[in-house]
Parts: C-alpha cells; structure tokens; sequence
C-alpha cells in the first residue's frame, strides 16, 4: 500500500516555510509522505531565486518538490492580486492532482483571518464575505485545510526562530497600493494599540459570520426546491416569502443560476423591483436575467453545450434571414446605401465566440479600441452585445452585435453593399416589426 501523502503550498515566505518544515518534521514520525508546492508567479524579478531557495529546504528536509510557473499576465484593467490569487490556486490544484495529494495544507493564521474579516467588512460584504477563511474546504476533489487558523502569528514568529528557518522577505509587502498591504502597515498598528485583542476578536467574527452563512445556506436550500419552475424562480411563489428569506433565496438562486458571482447591487436592485414588474430585463455578469409570465430566468449570449466550438462558415452574401442555429439567432441581411460591407466580404464569414482581446474601430479614422470600451461608449445594454463575433475568410473582425460593421471593412460609398444585424431567436427583429405592423 502506497503511503499517505499530504502537499504543503509553500511560497519560501515565513509562514509557509514554517508550516513546510513542521509538516516535515511531524510526517516523518508517522510514514506520511510530503510534497511542496511553489508557484512562481513571473511577477517579481526574485521569483527564481525563492523558487532554488525552497527546492533547496526540500532536498535538506526530505520533501518531494514540485514547481508551476504562471504563464499568462492580469488582464488590462484586473487587479493583480485577485489574478494571482485565482491562478495560485488553479496552479496548486494541478499539482497537487499530479503529486497524489488529495490533501493540500495553508499556512494561513489567526492575523490572516482577522485582516480578511476587516477587509471583507470595509467592502460592506454580507455573512458569506465576513466568514472569511474557512479551516477546511473541498474543492475541485482536494481537500484545502489550515491547520494554523487558529494560531497567533507570533507563535509562528517564535517557531521560525526556534529552528533558525531561512525564509522569503518579498518587499511587495510594503507596496501601499494594494489594500491588504496598507491594512497591515498603516491600520494594523494602529488597532492593536488602542484593542490589544484585535486578532482574537475580529477571528471570532469571523467564526460567527460562519455560522451565520451556513445558516443562510440551509434556509436556501430549504426554500429554492419550492421556488423554482424549471430552472427559473417563481415569482409568485417568491412573493411569498418574507423580504428577507426572499432576498436570502433569490441570492442563493443568482450563485447557482448565473456562471459569475451577482453583485450585491444587483441582489438589491431586483429585491425592489421584482414585487411590482411583470416583465422586465436585467444585466447581469456574463449573463442577462430576463422576467416573462411570472417567472425569473436566465439568458446567456454564449452558445448552448453541444454547440460547436470550432469557427463556423456562413454565407452573408445576400439579402435575407440566415439563422444560426447552434447559437440560438440569425444574422439579419439588408442591402444599403453606406456603412455595409461588400457582398464579397461577406462569402464564406467566419461565426466565432469572443476570445478577448478584439479591438474595434467604430469609424475609419477612430483608434481601434477593446470591445468592452466600445461597448461602453455606447452605452449598450448586457442584451445589446449578444451574439457571435463575424470574421472575414481571411481571419478579419467584420462585424460585432452591438456596434455594426468595423470602419476598416466597410464599403466605400455607391458601391454595392449590405448590411447586418443579429437578432437572438426569442427577439423580434426591428425591421420585422415595423413590417408587421
């Protein structure tokens, strides 16, 4: 029978570094088998140096060593340490399926748990942010624990000492633009001096807002089955309930029904107009939320599962009604005067999802521009932007739902040309009204 094995994330800073040899030291007496996991972020130009410097401790101390470098970058406009947080995650996860380790150890403590619940405090977040970090969590088949939660960091201070541990002193610590960092230097000292038992207390708001949470939790989980129709909320049925246990429920709904976490304005927004719409649509992340006959249900642009996830090859070439099935719309065809394209441009298009990184150019002399500012720009609605991409045969943006034809395809004036809408199948195309009526 293999032996147990357990990883430890170590980033060669104190904590970790402690947690690491402890680890080591406690795993060795009892036949469990160690390995370390290193994230090397490409962030900092001493990231090879803390990566040889932890492999290094693990060849002393017996540990198994494995390393991930992070390839991509932060998006224009992300906050980095929500990117390095996301993919540090996502990295240690790969390697600790790769290593056998279903358990995966934190070096996270008691000043830890305290500074998120004050950071998740002044972001005005609800039971579920205040709780903070949880000792242990399953996710993604691993079990994700820290065993030092409860700890004083200077216990872990006094431990590093003890056994003359070496460690990471990464100067980005000191860098005041990132919250965590002023927290600690500017409002940390500050604190303490006038509440000594800060950590201990604002740690235990955390347990509370805990228990708090899972209780909300299990409310939800005791109302939704009674709510939904389908995959949809039940307005009646949600009226039913008092405001509170409505907004508890339609939250839990939102986590569940959209594939982005919903603001909390959002949850606030619905809450007062829900009770008195009959229709109604709202954006949401990724998503729209649409209400018809009673019901509150979600409407995402992307195609459904199933769909193709190659490019598709259309023919746009002529006036008409071309539906594109596996994304739920059509393109709507019509020949004009100016602002379309040529009819050529138009044989064999390219039907793509957005990849990010587009730009778009809205007029000929116009600085090309990301979708997203475009789209900003114009003011357009989450239900606006909806549809595939359109690409030229020879791999060109030609047209954006929302924002038209691309300057730089468009057709020069009196010459032949067309133009295009896309229009979702459970919307009414502008021009077919007016022809219907």
């Amino acid at each position: 029978m293999d032996a147990p094995r357990v990883a430890v994330a170590a980033s060669g800073g104190r904590d970790s570094t402690a947690l690491l040899h402890c680890t080591a030291r406690a795993a060795a007496a009892i036949g469990v088998q160690v390995t370390a996991l290193h994230v090397h972020h490409g962030l900092r130009p001493q990231a090879d140096d803390w990566l040889l410097q932890v492999q290094g401790q693990c060849r002393r101390w017996g540990v198994a060593f494995m390393s991930r470098r992070l390839d991509a970058a932060p998006a224009r406009g992300e906050s980095v340490e929500a990117w390095a947080r996301r993919e540090r995650y996502r990295a240690l996860a790969e390697m600790a399926r790769q290593a056998g380790c279903d358990l995966v150890l934190l070096a996270h403590h008691r000043r830890d748990q305290a500074e998120t619940w004050l950071l998740q405090a002044l972001r005005s977040a609800g039971p579920a942010g205040l709780a903070a970090m949880p000792r242990e969590a399953a996710r993604e088949g691993l079990l994700w624990a820290r065993p030092w939660l409860a700890q004083p960091r200077t216990a872990i201070e006094a431990y590093v000492r003890r056994h003359r541990l070496r460690f990471v002193d990464d100067d980005s610590n000191l860098d005041l633009r990132f919250a965590r960092n002023r927290l600690r230097a500017v409002v940390w000292p500050a604190l303490v001096q006038a509440f000594a038992d800060a950590e201990t207390t604002l740690s235990g708001a955390a347990l509370r807002a805990q228990e708090a949470a899972a209780l909300a939790a299990e409310v939800a989980a005791a109302d939704l089955p009674l709510l939904r129709q389908g995959a949809a909320l039940c307005m009646l049925r949600w009226l039913d309930l008092s405001p509170t246990r409505r907004r508890n429920a339609l939250r839990a709904w939102l986590a569940q029904a959209l594939p982005a976490a919903a603001p909390e304005s959002l949850v606030g927004r619905l809450c007062k107009e829900l009770p008195t719409a009959r229709a109604g649509r709202w954006p949401a992340p990724a998503a729209e939320l649409r209400l018809h006959r009673g019901l509150l249900a979600v409407h995402r642009p992307r195609p459904p599962d199933g769909a193709p996830e190659e490019p598709l090859v259309v023919d746009l070439d002529r006036a008409g009604l071309w539906p594109v099935p596996s994304w739920r719309g059509h393109f709507v065809v019509a020949w004009a005067r100016e602002g379309g394209a040529l009819p050529e441009t138009l044989h064999d298009a390219v039907v793509r999802c957005r990849a990010g990184g587009e730009r778009f150019r809205l007029a000929p002399k116009a600085t090309a521009r990301s979708l997203k500012k475009q789209f900003q720009a114009r003011g357009l609605a989450a239900w606006e932007r909806e549809g595939p991409l359109l690409y030229t045969a020879a791999g060109e943006l030609l047209f954006v739902p929302g924002l038209g034809i691309e300057a730089g395809r468009r057709a020069a004036p009196g010459q032949p040309q067309l133009t295009l809408a896309w229009v979702q199948d459970d919307d009414v195309p502008t021009g077919q009204r007016q022809a219907d009526g």
